[in-house]
């Protein structure tokens, strides 16, 4: 085992992929900069930074995809990839099924989301929930450094497009960022997931199957079910309910598409309660898919979820009640009683 940041850990298995494989390679904004340990390893060759043109450098991402590359596409914020969405929804996801699995895309787009960092709802979404709404995408966040390390190795390995969300809060790039200049007045750092942004990775790497959750803690009242930093945001509501007693599991599903909907029923089927903590939006997306599963799979469940209901504020007090706060968490499972 060998301990690392969360960043850390995602660019040393890139690192490790790419010593292997010469077709993988990665560019984006500033990745020379960010990913400076990268560069100095495999060169401006490999590791190239390009123009602030989304559009542009992700379909120049899926032509060397097809062209029998393996590259890694980083765009700085989702938020961006709304500019270059028709590589993703017309593009990167159609191109296997339309040539009969005669051309592959092997691509993964890595992004960073979420908010509580007072940026407002231009840069604070996660597009989760739309991104795994086409057939062909695999979309993934994890939550701590080993899954990081754990989920990058098998999107590398994936034939398919796979986008790689990281969460900013677990982020050692981003919070050395957000901890600066441009910070200065807002003290966010009893938002951060200690447990996310550092932690134990097996060495040698293991590969996280994409689709697989994990139970972060079992309880038998009601089941909490989250990704990404909400996670933690679970397991602190979880400590809180227990206070109260009540006993709350919590499942990380590491993998928006394709979802564990085994692990769900089986959580939900011990409970009969469920909140769903999902830091995208409310409508359309991942809350909605989690109560479609259970009624599909003849689930008689309690059902609550804690999301986003609105365009995300810029000042930090309406920004911590719009967004999946550990109180919101708390009434909603209570509210199942």
């Amino acid at each position: 085992m060998s301990r690392m940041l969360y960043g850390e850990a995602i660019d040393y298995a890139l690192g490790e992929a790419m010593a292997r494989d010469d077709r993988i390679l990665t560019w984006g904004e500033d990745v020379r900069l960010v990913h400076r340990e990268l560069l100095a390893r495999f060169g401006p060759e490999r590791v190239l930074d390009t123009p602030i043109s989304e559009s542009a450098f992700l379909y120049a991402g899926i032509g060397a995809a097809m062209g029998g590359l393996r590259p890694v596409v980083d765009v700085m914020l989702v938020d961006f990839l709304a500019v270059a969405w028709a590589g993703i929804a017309n593009g990167a996801s159609k191109f296997s099924a339309f040539s009969g699995g005669r051309w592959d895309v092997p691509l993964v787009i890595r992004s960073r989301v979420g908010g509580w960092y007072t940026d407002g709802g231009q840069h604070e979404q996660t597009f989760w929930g739309q991104l795994a709404a086409y057939p062909g995408v695999s979309v993934v966040c994890p939550s701590t450094p080993a899954d990081a390390a754990g989920l990058m190795m098998s999107a590398l390995e994936n034939d398919g497009l796979v986008v790689f969300l990281e969460h900013k809060l677990l982020s050692e790039q981003w919070l050395d960022y957000l901890g600066g200049s441009s910070r200065a007045t807002v003290d966010f750092s009893n938002l951060v997931p200690t447990d996310g942004a550092s932690g134990e990775v097996p060495m040698p790497l293991k590969p996280v199957p994409i689709g697989d959750a994990t139970l972060r803690r079992s309880g038998s009242d009601v089941a909490l079910i989250s990704l990404g930093v909400g996670v933690h945001r679970c397991l602190e509501a979880a400590k809180v309910l227990a206070d109260s007693g009540i006993d709350a599991s919590v499942l990380d599903l590491r993998s928006v598409s394709p979802l564990d909907r085994d692990a769900i029923l089986e959580q939900v089927g011990r409970t009969g309660r469920v909140v769903v903590v999902d830091e995208d939006y409310i409508r359309g997306g991942l809350s909605g898919e989690i109560a479609a599963v259970l009624l599909e799979g003849g689930q008689r469940a309690t059902y609550a979820r804690v999301a986003v209901e609105t365009t995300i504020p810029f000042a930090p007090h309406l920004e911590h009640a719009a967004l999946p706060n550990v109180e919101r968490i708390v009434a909603a499972a209570r509210s199942l009683e």
